[in-house]
């Protein structure tokens, strides 16, 4: 009786198990469209425009995401979650991949179990201050009042910071991005203090971002990037290959300039085996075999998407630095498509 029930119980589990696997893959396509969580606001990662659609470089991730599942960019509902919410709204199944500036953790990964599918952005914590406050090293903010975002990594980061160099500080917890901006500004607190790339976005939102500056400190390391929940790895699988899909296509030349003409076949047969032209690569996803084209084609690769959502050229000014391609003195570095 004993040996029957063990077994029993053994073939429920692998029926469960065989039964989840495909389900969100099975639920976007049946609901035709993918529920993507973002910031509730943003500027560069993820933040209506002045016509409400939703842009940045965390959106541009779902709507290849998007894409590569329902060949439609524009098959996305952008649900807006807090630091606090984020978490629980992945955990309950109301979106479908979370793309939200989140950092990469062993707890975030095992005890809350989640499933990280990569890194989109290599950063780091800092802190922005008011030029008129005088100082030009967080070490010299002893016994300032700092803005932070609670259910965040930054909260424990910053209390090792200041207890590893023996000074203190008050903290104000906000929600969101736009109370700490908000609170900051009015004088709330000295300091605001988030992943380096945050301070950036906030900054060049404010009226003259010249008065703010962003210290020199980064206090820890903060890989950012999408998650799914465990439990369904081929979901986890297309939620990977699309991100890599767009890493790896900036590495090997295309773009969406020249993607249909790669498209029609090219002499390299890594980039007909990610256009779809050689292989079975979206058979393997359960996906067509144009799906990382139509991916790429969402809003182009990853330094596409880059450059005219937070580079250098826009108000958020970031430089590539870790985020180049390993070729270019980064470590950007995906799997091979084969």
């Amino acid at each position: 009786m004993k040996k029957t029930f063990i077994l029993g119980a053994l073939t429920v589990a692998a029926m469960s198990a065989g039964a989840a696997s495909a389900a969100t893959l099975d639920d976007v396509k049946a609901r035709g469209k993918l529920e993507c969580g973002v910031n509730t606001g943003l500027v560069g990662f993820a933040a209506p425009d002045a016509n409400g659609r939703w842009e940045g470089f965390d959106a541009a991730y779902c709507r290849a995401v998007a894409a590569a599942v329902l060949g439609d960019p524009d098959a996305v509902e952008f649900v807006p979650l807090t630091t606090k919410t984020r978490f629980t709204a992945l955990a309950a199944a109301e979106v479908d991949v979370l793309s939200r500036n989140t950092t990469w953790t062993f707890s975030r990964d095992v005890d809350l179990k989640f499933e990280f599918v990569g890194v989109n952005y290599y950063d780091g914590q800092g802190f922005m201050a008011p030029k008129n406050l005088g100082v030009s090293s967080a070490k010299e903010l002893d016994g300032a009042t700092v803005c932070i975002q609670t259910g965040t990594t930054t909260e424990l980061n910053l209390a090792d910071f200041f207890r590893a160099n023996n000074i203190s500080y008050e903290p104000v917890p906000i929600e969101t991005n736009a109370e700490g901006q908000t609170q900051y500004l009015a004088g709330a607190c000295d300091v605001y203090t988030t992943d380096a790339s945050g301070l950036a976005a906030t900054r060049a939102t404010f009226e003259d971002p010249s008065a703010h500056v962003i210290l020199p400190e980064i206090i820890s390391k903060e890989p950012l990037g999408p998650l799914v929940r465990h439990g369904d790895p081929e979901w986890g699988d297309i939620a990977r290959w699309t991100l890599n899909a767009l890493i790896a296509a900036e590495e090997l030349g295309v773009t969406s300039a020249n993607i249909e003409e790669l498209a029609a076949g090219s002499d390299n047969p890594e980039i007909n085996r990610l256009l779809g032209t050689e292989g079975n690569l979206g058979e393997m996803l359960g996906l067509e075999a144009d799906w990382a084209k139509n991916a790429i084609m969402a809003g182009g690769n990853y330094g596409e998407i880059f450059a005219k959502t937070i580079g250098e050229s826009t108000p958020i000014g970031l430089a590539r630095g870790l985020n180049a391609q390993w070729k270019d003195g980064g470590i950007l570095y995906v799997p091979p498509f084969r």
